[in-house]
């Protein structure tokens, strides 16, 4: 009788905790959740997969940290049988599967020159992007509400007045552009923006007013984007969004000049399923309209691959010469460009 008793006591109490936790959670406060290294898919004073380094690079890198990058990474929460249209951040199998790929093939390109912090959030369903905007809208604002908190987090605690590098894949991008027009904006945090990178997803090129389409490898305080699609393919919601004009500028030389072909011996390097190994000249790019044209990935088994949407390789295809950009927008930042 008496365990029977303790038993519900605790059953009353840890239901207690738990709702408390979720009214503070949900009421916006900058609490503990982001002083809790375990909530950073990465984060700098712990080890985590945006440390890693292809083994091919290792020799000849030299690291600096003189900016910070805050990645936000793309949606890994797909899973069919799901109950709740957002995840937990305490999903140990999502954790992982975040950390051992978005963190490990994205966020990595820019710890040459970069501390990384990418903070954990109950991101979206990956279903939320295909039903009505009116339905997925509470999906994507507890999402954000999320990256908010760490963000402010991140500045209270972390950024000691330092440059800054917003970078976002897919839904991170959905939610760094959103993080940009909230933080730099036409605001005094706009002087610390080294550049952003918004992969992935469209960025209307009037979406803000003060920070514009980076035009060559050394703009600072701009934004780059890119939708990458197999040549000669435009999926059908472009066509018909043909009327809005996103921005999107060119991996490979970083230009925002449409129809301008570069070949693929400008490609410095892609990394492909095995991280270790840096393919060089994998691809070319041209900028077609609303988003980026490729040719086949030139790999082995190529004849194999089908796909006509490049966005999983996004990052991936043009992973040094990204690598190579962040290191040239610093420089110019610091040198006052």
């Amino acid at each position: 009788m008496k365990i029977t008793a303790l038993f519900i006591v605790l059953i009353f109490t840890c239901t207690y905790c738990f709702a408390q936790l979720e009214n503070v959670y949900n009421s916006g406060e900058l609490i503990s959740v982001y002083s809790k290294r375990d909530n950073w898919a990465a984060h700098p004073w712990k080890k985590d997969f945006a440390d890693s380094i292809p083994l091919s690079l290792i020799n000849n890198e030299t690291r600096d940290s003189s900016v910070d990058v805050f990645f936000i990474h793309p949606t890994t929460y797909t899973k069919n049988d799901f109950s709740d249209w957002n995840s937990s951040l305490m999903d140990d199998e999502l954790n992982n599967k975040t950390d051992e790929s978005a963190i490990l093939y994205q966020a990595s390109v820019f710890n040459a020159s970069c501390r990384i912090f990418a903070p954990r959030y109950r991101q979206a369903h990956i279903k939320s992007f295909y039903i009505d905007k009116e339905t997925a809208n509470p999906y994507f604002d507890i999402a954000f509400e999320d990256v908010k908190n760490a963000f402010e987090y991140y500045l209270t605690h972390y950024n000691n007045n330092r440059p800054i590098i917003i970078a976002g894949h897919s839904q991170g991008t959905v939610h760094a552009a959103r993080l940009l027009k909230t933080y730099f904006n036409n605001k005094p945090l706009g002087k610390k923006l080294v550049a952003a990178y918004l992969i992935g997803m469209p960025i209307p090129l009037n979406y803000f007013s003060s920070i514009e389409l980076c035009k060559n490898k050394n703009q600072t305080g701009c934004y780059v984007s890119w939708r990458t699609y197999y040549k000669g393919y435009e999926p059908s919601e472009e066509k018909n969004k043909r009327e809005i004009v996103y921005g999107v500028v060119n991996p490979l030389n970083w230009e925002a000049i449409n129809h301008q072909y570069v070949s693929k011996q400008n490609n410095k390097g892609a990394v492909m399923r095995n991280f270790n190994k840096v393919v060089k000249k994998v691809v070319d790019a041209e900028i077609h309209n609303n988003i980026l044209w490729s040719c086949k990935p030139d790999v082995f088994g190529k004849f194999l691959f089908h796909k006509k949407n490049f966005h999983i390789g996004d990052i991936n295809l043009f992973y040094m010469n990204i690598r190579e950009n962040v290191r040239d927008r610093i420089n110019s930042y610091f040198k006052g460009n």
